[in-house]
């Protein structure tokens, strides 16, 4: 299955609300580019890229796991954003799981996480301790008895955020200490039509099998075909909203913003 009508408009009562939040609220904290004013010679533009960025920063990445969840309740039987992992991790699962981010990131083994969970999950749990760091999962679902953790992740991170992610994904297996099901996820595939391809990646994931972009993360939690419907959906919030955007840009824009 795709999207239902129910599903459809909890995403647009979502959107909706955030954006109507933040037409309402927004006002613009810098008051002055001095450079960019000078070179886009557009004080409209300058405010519609004020705006926008600060409607991304707003939403970051929590306007995809609230929508993952919206996406998954018609078939899962749990789902939740920021869901706390819970467990204990050994030193000894801790070891096992540097060791494989370890080789992984000097190309010593190719990426295979059905192998790492089995090394995970053969590794010692004996004196385990609660670990804080790394217990939340950004999405969570239990689909068919099976657990689904997710760590959803802008779609550019640098090398640093992948072996942080990696290790949070086998760190997850050690935690729940049965073979559960780990993903890191991007909402979308920044150099579509072309495949996902990011040097600070370095071999780091096992794509497809732990390591999900755009349609094949949506589709994944919600069927073939979820894609292209979430996209239209949010088409259809964007056409609504289209004039109260440009009103407010131009609302914006009457604040002088160069004032040197």
């Amino acid at each position: 299955m795709a999207l239902s009508d129910n599903q459809k408009q909890k995403i647009k009562d979502l959107l909706f609300h955030k954006l109507e939040a933040k037409l309402k609220s927004y006002g613009r904290e810098t008051t002055s580019m001095p450079f960019l004013a000078r070179l886009i010679q557009d004080n409209e533009k300058i405010a519609a890229y004020s705006f926008i960025h600060s409607m991304a920063t707003t939403l970051g990445m929590s306007i995809y796991e609230e929508v993952s969840v919206i996406i998954a309740s018609e078939t899962a039987e749990e789902s939740f954003r920021n869901y706390g992992v819970g467990g204990a991790i050994s030193k000894n699962q801790k070891s096992v799981i540097g060791n494989i981010i370890a080789k992984l990131r000097n190309s010593e083994r190719e990426a295979d996480i059905s192998k790492e969970r089995d090394e995970v999950l053969n590794a010692s749990s004996e004196n385990g301790e609660f670990q804080k760091s790394g217990n939340i999962a950004d999405f969570y679902m239990k689909r068919n008895g099976e657990e689904y953790y997710f760590e959803i992740k802008t779609v550019k991170p640098n090398i640093d955020v992948f072996e942080k992610s990696k290790t949070k994904l086998l760190e997850w297996i050690a935690r729940r200490r049965k073979p559960v099901n780990v993903y890191l996820a991007f909402p979308y595939n920044p150099y579509h039509p072309e495949p996902y391809s990011r040097f600070t990646e370095s071999g780091m994931m096992d794509i497809s099998n732990d390591f999900l972009v755009g349609d094949e993360y949506w589709d994944f939690i919600g069927g073939e075909g979820t894609f292209p419907e979430l996209l239209k959906t949010f088409d259809e919030v964007g056409k609504h909203f289209k004039e109260h955007l440009n009103r407010k840009f131009k609302e914006i824009a009457k604040e002088k913003l160069d004032s040197y």
